[in-house]
């Protein structure tokens, strides 16, 4: 991706956000000096990559495929001592049609809320250890009233709605058609995206980003560069 891409996106998402009154915290508008500056009292956003994330899944086409991400808090399953939350707590965007892939977690159960802007389809498979998908029914729960659904079924959550993906349950995103963007809300335990994202498919997670200008905003991927000064 383009850096002058990601920077729209990000403006995007920031847009977004403050028409669902939706505010995050003060890092989130940080610069590389910001974080210089607080480089030894901000390890708990730098060792457990709070912040900005785009992604593409390496697919080069991410309004296609792919999500604005922003990471408010979370825990580190490595280091539970240093950083004992067991939660975390995620923003996202997705443009209208925009598709995010077929994946599921072992350890992690989510809420997935509706926070505003459009309609947004989740789809649901049950999935087996060995990563198959099953062709079982699906019982979920939509904001605490359980409900059957056949195996590749897409829920509509309208703005507030919410569905809660247990583990091993194969679910994926996708925006309505029509509209604008919309803006998911993610609420969960204790989140290990280096090890418990388990795509049906096999994909990349992170963009080759072409320098055309300058970042706008400091991707959460980039902190290790930025602790190398």
């Amino acid at each position: 991706m383009k850096r002058s891409h990601i920077n729209s996106v990000i403006k995007d998402m920031e847009k977004l956000l403050e028409d669902c009154h939706f505010y995050l915290p003060p890092f989130a508008s940080w610069q590389k000096q910001d974080f210089l500056l607080n480089k030894e009292g901000a390890l708990e956003i730098f060792d457990n990559r709070l912040g900005w994330d785009i992604t593409d899944y390496g697919t080069g086409r991410f309004m296609e495929c792919g999500f604005a991400l922003f990471t408010i808090r979370n825990g580190n399953v490595k280091s539970p001592q240093k950083y004992p939350k067991t939660y975390a707590e995620k923003v996202l965007m997705l443009y209208p049609s925009q598709f995010a892939p077929t994946h599921y977690h072992v350890n992690k159960m989510e809420d997935i809320i509706n926070r505003g802007g459009n309609d947004v389809y989740i789809g649901v498979w049950n999935g087996d250890a060995s990563g198959h998908l099953l062709d079982s029914d699906v019982i979920v729960s939509l904001d605490g009233v359980r409900k059957t659904f056949k195996a590749g079924s897409s829920i509509l959550l309208h703005p507030g709605e919410s569905i809660t993906i247990t583990p091993y349950l194969y679910h994926n995103f996708k925006a309505k058609d029509t509209g604008g963007p919309v803006l998911l809300g993610e609420v969960s335990m204790c989140n290990d995206d280096e090890h418990d994202n388990y795509f049906y498919e096999p994909i990349g997670r992170f963009p080759e980003i072409e320098e055309d200008e300058e970042a706008y905003r400091v991707l959460c991927f980039e902190y290790d560069n930025i602790l190398k000064n």
